[in-house]
């Protein structure tokens, strides 16, 4: 059996219905995991997708603004598969205006979707693993701001740098007990949340100028690193960031 292989596994992955998410969920189905897609909205695309992979899957809807469901999430990943061995926590939103007018509710929304929904969930699923006396893998999905400042986007950054922070406090807590939390640092990616980048021809051109590979990231590009760390592959890699940036922090 390859290294990589996934049969018999169950992800849960936040925000599935598009872009990132979506991709790191067909690519997870690909190596063979059936799939909890979690979501606010239908996720129609992504779950006929994996039915084309012959992969089972169940959406869940659910808000990732406040805590109130993540425990919900959980009961329902169980009730459909009776098990949990991989959290993708990819959901996120962001923010943008001048720090001068950046207000609390935006300030509040975004770290509440990337950073508390993403530990509290993490903590919901170690509970499990703990309780049943199991490791399983955890990858966060970081960013380029959580190594460089960025611009017009403070709780964006803030969030991810600390969703960085956190994914090495958990590693440091749970490694011991076969619980992996590693990270992904997605670079430009052409996702809903860079169309306002995209579509602005100063800023567009400024950040393919920046990008080695010359292009903008697509969800696929992904697929190997999310692959890679919810499997028996990185069976000795615990708080590790791998960016997937084009070649960007390298510039």
């Amino acid at each position: 059996m390859s290294a990589f292989d996934l049969h018999g596994q169950v992800a849960i992955v936040t925000g599935a219905n598009t872009g990132i998410g979506q991709g790191i969920a067909i690519a997870l189905a690909q190596a063979g995991a059936d799939i909890v897609v979690v979501s606010r909205r239908d996720p129609v695309e992504t779950i006929r997708a994996l039915q084309a992979l012959g992969r089972q899957s169940v959406w869940v809807n659910a808000e990732l603004d406040s805590t109130r469901q993540l425990g919900d999430i959980v009961a329902q990943a169980l009730s459909r598969f009776g098990r949990i061995d991989i959290l993708v926590n990819n959901a996120g939103t962001i923010r943008r205006a001048d720090a001068l007018d950046f207000t609390e509710d935006d300030w509040d929304a975004v770290m509440g979707v990337n950073l508390k929904s993403a530990f509290f969930l993490s903590q919901h699923v170690a509970r499990w693993w703990v309780e049943q006396g199991r490791g399983g893998k955890i990858i966060n999905i970081a960013s380029m701001l959580s190594f460089q400042g960025g611009i017009r986007v403070a709780s964006y950054t803030a969030s991810k740098s600390g969703l960085l922070g956190l994914t090495r406090l958990l590693a440091n807590e749970w490694a011991g007990r076969g619980i992996h939390v590693n990270a992904i640092a997605p670079g430009y990616f052409e996702t809903s949340n860079t169309e306002a980048l995209r579509a602005d021809d100063s800023r567009n051109r400024d950040i393919l100028a920046r990008i080695p590979a010359a292009r903008w990231g697509q969800p696929a590009d992904l697929g190997g690193a999310s692959v890679f760390l919810a499997s028996s592959a990185s069976n000795y890699v615990h708080g590790a960031v791998l960016p997937v940036d084009g070649g960007w922090l390298a510039r």
